[in-house]
Formats: structure tokens, sequence, C-alpha cells
């Protein structure tokens, strides 16, 4: 059975269902979505969590009915009168931006709506669903237009699997980056700042510190030049770049001296200007640029979502500059970090996509073809398979993006490589060729990690939290069985700074039992217990997230410390088999 039809049909139940509890409800859309399906309403008042479970029930009665959905071509102008009399104002609207002549309805028993399907047979075929969330929705995106109220579910074909979903949710829950953020020091959101801007906490910023010092070591190591941009530039450059025209709605613009600036959106312009600082031959090429670039786009408010969509955000951004027949092997190296740096934080799955051009888009046909074939063929000679997003692409290329699948299942966007032939022409890019004529490089887009404040949202959902140690912004918490002892775990935390690792002393007057549990829920990975015979024997006793491991001399346990770090952080081999589509 087709889970987007079923889930599809699934939201007519529910707009049904409604229409029956309140008959004044206006209809806005439906649709099915990733994981399950929503629907718009606009009612005179907010509905409750009590409102979802009458809904429900409504909704088994409409399921148990087993109504068949039938649909039929009606004309323009009979559906406008149907939907006049149905005094549903939003359909007249979606009906009026309708090419054509004619719109297509679907019916289940007495209930109607404009839709262009697919549905399941019968209302019985909705094996189990599940009403999961309400939340606010301006219509049609807009903050011009009405407030809705949106009415989230899901549905499955087996109550089997829908409980297994209903697992998955409860678990998503705990592991909530705005909740385990707050509670394990890392980060804050506050209206006093700004509406998704970021306070990181000093164990966020550690945290953040070992992420950015990994990425730049291995930029280094392959070959990448570390640059640094401002973070505000004159709005001349993005109207050239095209962004004032594509972007400008998502971009902050102020004056001085008569003079407009942007807080930089991007980071390509500034990397353009530092390739075009002076003239470059093709024994230059491939150029790596590659920058920690802060960036600030305005994202509606309604839209913005703990660290994962934010205002300001910090990108593992690079651009590289190449002739075209070294393209392809940039663009598998590319494919090859991201798989490479993933494995690293523990992330082994992935799905592969491959967007092409969107309607608003700069530069010709011809280069837009050279550009996705560029990118496919390189996907093709690594043997990796991959879906096409038809009109995904950005406005100046095409683009590779690879989703990784954490521990529940779920997809995170992170990584993208894309091909631009655009921005080169517009800014005129030259390179003196063998042949010591000029010619124009290729620049490739890329980012491995992605948006930095993303990607630590993913890793914080993924682990719940108890990151691996080398990520861990306190690696060992140091518990004295008394104040007595407080001397020899001074020694033990100087030891341990000695040899780099990130430790805590947890000296306060409270028991031992109130000490440990307090590191278990702060998700430490390693607690040294310290008493009189630890300090006898220049020793401590190691409790891990897993348990007792016994009493070690403590440049043992500092080896074990580095040899864990050690074996986790040296990389690993690039394997095909990870992907996964």
């Amino acid at each position: 059975m087709n889970i987007e039809a079923l889930r599809h049909s699934a939201s007519h139940i529910l707009a049904d269902a409604v229409k029956r509890i309140y008959p004044n409800a206006k209809l806005g859309i439906g649709p099915a979505i990733a994981n399950g399906f929503y629907y718009d309403f606009d009612v005179d008042e907010p509905f409750t969590p009590e409102n979802l479970a009458e809904i429900e029930k409504e909704m088994s009665k409409i399921v148990k009915g087993n109504s068949k959905f039938e649909s039929e071509e009606i004309s323009k102008d009979a559906a406008v009168k149907l939907f006049k009399k149905m005094k549903e104002p939003y359909k007249l609207e979606i009906i009026e931006g309708i090419e054509g002549d004619t719109v297509s309805i679907y019916k289940h028993g007495e209930f109607l709506d404009l839709c262009k399907g697919p549905h399941i047979n019968s209302t019985g075929e909705v094996g189990a669903f599940k009403l999961t969330s309400i939340a606010g929705a301006y219509w049609r995106g807009s903050e011009n237009n009405p407030m809705m109220q949106r009415i989230y579910g899901t549905a499955f074909a087996t109550k089997d699997e829908l409980d297994k979903y209903l697992n998955m949710l409860e678990e998503a829950k705990k592991r909530d980056h705005r909740k385990l953020g707050k509670e394990l020091g890392l980060f804050t959101l506050s209206d006093e700042v700004g509406p998704g801007l970021v306070l990181y906490h000093p164990n966020g910023g550690i945290l953040r510190s070992v992420i950015e010092d990994f990425i730049k070591k291995e930029h280094v190591k392959r070959g990448y030049d570390i640059v640094i941009g401002p973070h505000m530039m004159r709005s001349d450059i993005w109207k050239r770049s095209g962004h004032y025209d594509y972007y400008k709605e998502n971009m902050f613009t102020f004056e001085s001296a008569e003079q407009e600036y942007v807080l930089k959106p991007m980071n390509c312009p500034g990397h353009i200007l530092i390739y075009q600082s002076k003239t470059r031959s093709y024994r230059d090429l491939p150029m790596r640029l590659f920058e920690l670039g802060t960036v600030y786009r305005n994202e509606k408010s309604g839209v913005l979502h703990g660290l994962l969509r934010v205002r300001g955000f910090t990108q593992d951004d690079a651009h590289i500059f190449c002739l075209k027949e070294q393209a392809g092997a940039e663009i598998k190296d590319v494919v090859r970090f991201v798989i490479d740096t993933m494995k690293v934080f523990g992330f082994d799955k992935y799905k592969i996509n491959l967007s092409t051009r969107p309607k608003d888009s700069i530069g010709s046909d011809e280069d837009w073809a050279e550009a996705q074939k560029a990118l496919s063929g390189s996907l093709d000679e690594m043997e990796l398979s991959y879906e096409i997003k038809e009109g995904e692409g950005a406005f100046y290329g095409p683009k590779i993006d690879i989703e990784l699948e954490d521990a529940l299942g779920r997809n995170w966007q992170c990584a993208t490589v894309q091909c631009d032939f655009a921005l080169p022409a517009r800014f005129e890019l030259k390179y003196i060729g063998k042949d010591g004529k000029e010619a124009r490089p290729i620049m490739l887009h890329r980012v491995i990690l992605g948006s930095l404040e993303r990607f630590i949202a993913t890793l914080i959902e993924h682990y719940g939290g108890s990151f691996p140690l080398w990520l861990s912004p306190v690696q060992v918490e140091i518990i004295p069985i008394s104040e007595k002892f407080s001397g020899y775990a001074i020694e033990v935390k100087k030891m341990l700074d000695d040899a780099s690792i990130r430790s805590h002393l947890d000296d306060r007057n409270q028991t031992l039992s109130y000490k440990i549990r307090d590191a278990q829920s702060n998700k430490t990975p390693y607690m040294a217990i310290v008493g009189e015979r630890e300090a006898g024997s220049g020793s401590v006793s190691v409790r891990a997230r897993t348990g007792d491991e016994g009493s070690l001399k403590v440049e043992a346990f500092i080896e074990k410390l580095e040899k864990e770090i050690r074996e986790k952080i040296k990389g690993v081999s690039y394997d095909s088999e990870a992907i996964t589509s």
C-alpha cells in the first residue's frame, strides 16, 4: 500500500471529523508529509489536546464506516459554485490559482474536498492512526494572512507500525536538543538577545570548540587554505552575485554613511574576491578556500526551531576553484570527506539526493546541464545510489545533499556540494591556461558539517546528550569521597589537565551517592572516585556510564582515555557500502 496515499487519505478523514464536530470550521489544506499528515483549519477557538481525543474518536467512526474514496473532474465554474455553497473561502482562493478549466475533487461518504489525490480505496484501509500535536500556521505561510490551527497526525497500515513510531516519538522527546541543551548547560536562546540567536554556555562552548578544532585540522590535511571574511559587506557585491535579487527577503540590510550594507547570508562572494585578488594560473588550481564563516539570515519567526533553524549560524564553508577536468575528482573527494567525517562522529548511514535546476535561477541551460553531469557522473563513478530532487537546486547551480540517519532512524540534512558555472561568469573569474590564454574556472560550493548549530543539535539528539568521550565537554568527573581527600583529587586533576583530558572536580560538601547521581545526570563518560585507598596507591576508582571498571593507576587511566580518544578521531577509510538509499 502507498503510505503517502494512506496518510493523505487520513488527512481527509481528519477534516471530515472536524467538520462533523465543528460545522463552522473553514478548511485549508491537508497534505501527507514525512512521517504523517496535517490539516489546517480556521476555527473560532484554538484546538486543545482534549479536542484531539474527541476528533480521534470521530475519525474512528469514519474509518469503521469504510466509505469509498471517489474522484471526479468538474469545471472550475461548478467548483466555485460548490465551495461557495459550502462556505469554504480558502478552497475558493485555491481554485482561483489553478490553471485550466477543470479541477479535481474527492469524496468519501458525505464529505468532499478539493484534491488531486491519490487516495486509498476506502476509509477502512486506514489501519492505525494518531493525532500528535497542534500548532499555529499562517495561511499559505504569510504573516499577512489569517493564523490557522494545524492538526498533525500520523497513520500506518498496522497498529504495530504505529506503536513503533509512537515509541520513537517518545524517545525523540527525551532527546530533544532544546531540552537537553538547557539541562546539560550547552546553550540558550534568549528573547533579550533576539529570536534565533544562540548563547553558548561553557559546556556548549567546549563542545563547539572541539568540533571546530577537528574540522579545521581535517581541512588542512586535505589541502584547504583557511581564510576569514568580514561579517558584513556592501550590498553591491550581493547585487552582482544575484543574492540581492533572489534572496533579499532573507537578508539583514542597513545603511551607514549613505551606503547600504548586508550582514552576510553566504560566504561565497568573499571567497570570490580573495580568488580575484591576483592573477591565477592553471598551476594554482584547484584552489580550496575554507572558512568557519558566521552568516545571518532573516528567517521568519514562525520557522525558528532551537538550533535547527536560527538567524545567526556558522558554516564549515569552502569554495573550490578548479578546471573543468578537475571538477569530477574534486566532487568525489568532497563526498569521501563527508563519509569519513560522519563515521568519526558516529553516523554510518546516509541518503544522497541530487537536486536539479529550480524555476528561479541564473545561468544558461548548457552550463546547468554540464554542472549536473559533473555531479551525477561523480556519484555514478563512485557507485553510489541517489535520488533526484527536481527543481530543488540552488539558484546558481545543482547540488548533491547528503542526509544523515540518526540513532532513531530520522534523516538530517547537513553536507552539500554544489557545482556552479554562474557566479564565475558574473564575477568574470579567470585563470591563465597552459596555452597562455585566459579561461574561466568552475566553482564548487560545499560544506561538510553544514551549519555548526544544526550539526550540534543533530549530535545532541543522536546521542541523547551522552556524547562519546572525545566530544564530551567534561570527560572525567573527579569525586573525592570526603573533604580530606580533596588534596589528592587536585593532584589527579592536574595530571588530567596536563594530558589535555577535560575534567571537573566535584568538591562540594555532598554525599558520594549524590555526586555520582549528579555526574550521571550530566552524562559524564567517566568518574574518577578517590578515597584513602586511592590516595595511598596513586590510583583512582573508575566508574563509566556502563558501570564500575575497578581501580587503575592514574597514569594507566590517562593512557586508557587517550587510546579511546585516539582510536575514535583517527578517521576511517572510504567505504561505499556505508551509503544507503
